[in-house]
């Protein structure tokens, strides 16, 4: 029992921590609260839905709906945020312009597209598990931390390993000096934005085949879900936001299994509070520090 909590923890983890990466990507690069994140997560789910529904296989509607939920990000991006950008406008000014277009978005997709709960078709994953001793992990479940693994790592080689990378980097150190040094700030920040919404989309995607349950306001749980994990992690720390997320999924799984499900939503807020308490930084995070 405790062995298969664990596991199923690791599996809704993944999910969380690519959630978490879009969101900290976009915090530690661009220096914004984008509230419109967890939409992308949303729009994410409801793209893959449609392309199941039109005969696509989940290897072709999950690249499909990420791409497009990032293509998303980065009009949404230009349209809510350039204008402050080049006025130079406190942060609380990008929170309430974000928040105001997340709740006419999240309800012009309800009225779109009916508030009651989708589910993808029938047959659109292989039903079967494979057996690892005593415990069972379905084909779902490897498809979903598979493609979490491979998208994180893609994003680590990516910040890393390559001059976008090095001028993400050096634009969440400081934007001013990036364009002295000849980096195109507004070209990176449209990367950026488009990255982080293809994580969030491919984190909706594999949420809902997790639970098989999609609904327009599916983004808002996750999003204060994916601030508690960024926090936790240490803001802006790629590193932590993916530890936290599985140490989250897990923590989750193991409530639900030996305590309640209804205290399930409420074990990363129980541990963001302590870690705020014992840790202000988070859990991976140093003081001062802040990186991409």
């Amino acid at each position: 029992m405790l062995g298969q909590q664990i596991i199923n923890g690791l599996v809704a983890g993944s999910a969380y921590a690519l959630f978490a990466l879009g969101l900290t990507l976009m915090f530690g690069v661009l220096g914004v609260v984008n509230l419109t994140y967890g939409f992308y997560f949303a729009v994410g789910a409801y793209l893959a839905l449609l392309a199941a529904g039109a005969g696509a296989p989940i290897a072709l509607a999950l690249p499909l709906a990420a791409i497009l939920a990032g293509l998303v990000a980065v009009v949404l991006d230009f349209l809510l945020l350039t204008r402050l950008r080049r006025t130079r406008a406190p942060e609380l000014a990008s929170l309430m312009v974000t928040l105001g277009a997340t709740l006419f978005l999240y309800s012009a997709m309800s009225a779109l597209l009916g508030s009651e709960i989708r589910r993808f078709p029938a047959g659109l994953l292989d039903n079967g598990a494979f057996a690892l001793g005593a415990y069972r992990i379905s084909v779902g479940q490897i498809l979903i931390v598979g493609t979490a693994v491979l998208l994180s790592l893609g994003l680590v080689s990516l910040m890393g390993a390559t001059r976008t990378g090095l001028a993400m980097r050096a634009l969440a150190e400081n934007s001013d000096a990036s364009e002295l040094m000849g980096v195109d700030t507004q070209a990176i920040m449209r990367r950026v934005s488009f990255l982080s919404g293809a994580l969030g989309g491919a984190a909706g995607v594999l949420i809902g085949l997790e639970y098989n349950a999609i609904a327009p306001y599916m983004g808002e749980a996750m999003t204060l879900k994916g601030f508690a994990i960024i926090i936790l992690g240490g803001l802006g720390n790629i590193g932590g936001a993916l530890a936290a997320g599985l140490l989250v999924g897990v923590l989750e799984a193991l409530t639900a299994g030996y305590v309640s499900s209804v205290y399930k939503e409420a074990v990363g807020f129980l541990l963001l509070v302590l870690t705020l308490w014992v840790r202000p930084q988070g859990l991976f995070g140093r003081p001062g520090a802040r990186r991409a």
